[in-house]
């Protein structure tokens, strides 16, 4: 027979989502979620130690992959390709160090960097006619860089791609060290250049100079991945996530390759209290991906606001918390996400109810009568909602609501400015001819 335990083990299984995710990530990213998930005990331990091995394996961490051979293993020897491995990598750290060593010692130099700066002079043209600075130097630093980001260097790498970036005049070589950038800064995390990073990346992506239709829609399902590290971490992610998933290019992505992001959206929307207003056209999208991705966090949404159902509501909410306590990226709005989830089970009861039992919602609420009373009575303000409190009666007395003319307005031209300046792009774009779409690639995405 199955322990509590075990049965919980099998449910956050059920809706483990770090498999499908990590297809859309950098190997170096995936460590995080591994990690994560040996934490809290949903996978055995040796199941995950093979992971970790696999993974490293593929990178330049040799010391790293030679330690979790042994605790996979338990042994103190390690296979003699491993040993080979790690002179290989030493010997080819030391050739692009070399490679790259003039410009390594004037980066080393953290003053004379920083007056180059402040005189607007830290540029490839100045540096070659003054510090001797060549372009193969230059792209020496880039390979460097992401050897360093190989080894696991993360910070390393996120200061060499910087000053890459400063002196590389390549827009394609700038675009790949964008995406190594924003992995090091997610790894060392260093939230607001990773949001800098996404925003800078999602210019690039909608540019079309770079690439064809089809690699945009792959290069913008992965950015969507990545940026859940920023977005779930920033101070101001919840509103990020929103403003970026909800633009017309990024759903139709989402609709059309990874359906299972409407599971962190639909987080972000419930935790941000400012962005009610586009909670109509989420469960409208979670209503049309149905039939190809659900789980308790969107199916919460449709049993409200979609069947009504405040008893399916309740218990999809309950199994709502087991799915955020085992998801890497929406465990630290665990609390929030319930406290909100709950607002909207009751907000949504007062407007389909004329009277309302305050004992029976202080009962449901776990608060004493007066404690109740007063909570419920700051958020029908808060709500905005037309009711009174009969205090005789114990009850809550909801008004008619019939929206003014100038709201109704209001509600329907939502968004019309931003979603006429997306159809005009997409117009212009059409105007200019389809590019010639070529294979996508279905390997791992690197961030280089």
């Amino acid at each position: 027979m199955e322990t509590t335990s075990d049965n919980n083990s099998v449910s956050a299984r059920q809706y483990d989502l770090t498999k499908t995710v990590s297809q859309s990530l950098d190997k170096h990213l995936i460590f995080p979620l591994v990690e994560f998930l040996g934490a809290r005990g949903v996978y055995g331990e040796d199941e995950l130690l093979k992971a970790k091995l696999d993974l490293a394996s593929k990178t330049n961490m040799a010391d790293f992959a030679a330690d979790v051979y042994k605790n996979l293993y338990k042994t103190t020897e390690i296979p003699a390709e491993m040993t080979q491995r790690r002179t290989q990598v030493l010997n080819q750290l030391k050739q692009l160090q070399a490679e790259c060593l003039p410009i390594l010692q004037l980066l080393e130099n953290q003053n004379l960097v920083k007056q180059l700066r402040a005189d607007k002079n830290f540029t490839f043209a100045y540096l070659e006619q003054n510090h001797q600075v060549t372009q193969e130097s230059v792209d020496a630093l880039y390979r460097f860089a992401k050897f360093q980001f190989d080894c696991g260097n993360y910070a390393g790498a996120h200061e060499y791609l910087y000053q890459f970036r400063a002196l590389n005049s390549n827009p394609e070589k700038n675009f790949s060290a964008l995406w190594g950038k924003l992995a090091s800064g997610i790894l060392t995390q260093n939230w607001d250049e990773a949001m800098k990073d996404v925003l800078h990346l999602r210019e690039f992506i909608d540019s079309k100079s770079l690439t064809t239709p089809l690699k945009q829609l792959q290069q913008r399902t992965w950015l969507m991945h990545w940026s859940l590290f920023v977005f779930f971490n920033h101070s101001n992610g919840k509103t990020g996530i929103i403003d970026l998933f909800f633009q017309e290019r990024y759903m139709n992505a989402i609709q059309t390759t990874c359906p299972h992001i409407l599971r962190y959206l639909t987080t972000a929307v419930i935790c941000n209290k400012r962005r009610r207003n586009v909670l109509k056209d989420l469960v409208k999208v979670i209503q049309q991906e149905s039939y190809t991705y659900r789980d308790p966090i969107t199916e919460f949404l449709e049993a409200l606001y979609v069947n009504f159902d405040f008893e399916g509501a309740q218990v999809k909410l309950r199994e709502c918390d087991q799915v955020l306590q085992n998801d890497f990226f929406l465990v630290a709005c665990r609390d929030e996400f319930m406290e909100n989830a709950r607002l909207f089970i009751f907000e949504t009861f007062c407007r389909i109810h004329q009277r309302i039992d305050i004992g029976m919602l202080a009962e449901k609420l776990n608060m004493d009568k007066d404690a109740a009373e007063r909570w419920i009575v700051n958020l029908i303000r808060n709500a905005r909602l037309d009711a009174k409190i009969d205090s005789k009666a114990n009850q809550i007395i909801m008004g008619s609501q019939t929206p003014s003319v100038y709201q109704k307005i209001i509600e329907k031209t939502k968004g019309l400015t931003f979603r006429s300046y997306m159809l005009a792009n997409n117009l212009k774009g059409e105007t200019q001819g389809y590019m010639e779409e070529e294979d996508v690639e279905e390997n791992q995405p690197t961030a280089f």
